[in-house]
């Protein structure tokens, strides 16, 4: 993944931000803070989450899966991206 760097330091980005806002809502349900508050919060927080997954999946489709492709095993790679996407669109 080092030639993805700058793809895996947006992923972090999105994950500490992911990170900080799921600190804010344990704080605002310890706070007994308004329910759709914090339902609004935690979907901002999954949106981020997304984001992230799919630069993660991105960078793996990128590298491993054409490396695969280059050397004629990709299926393997390809099972992998078929049951990430059974989990995402399921």
């Amino acid at each position: 993944m080092d030639h993805c760097s700058c793809e895996s330091a947006k992923a972090l980005g999105h994950l500490r931000t992911a990170r900080g806002q799921i600190d804010g809502i344990v704080r605002m349900i310890e706070e007994d803070r308004y329910c759709i508050d914090v339902s609004n919060q935690i979907m901002a927080a999954m949106a981020v989450l997304k984001k992230a997954n799919l630069i993660i999946i991105r960078q793996h489709m990128n590298s491993c899966v054409k490396e695969a492709m280059r050397a004629e095993d990709a299926s393997e790679k390809i099972d992998e991206i078929s049951s990430i996407l059974e989990k995402y669109l399921g």
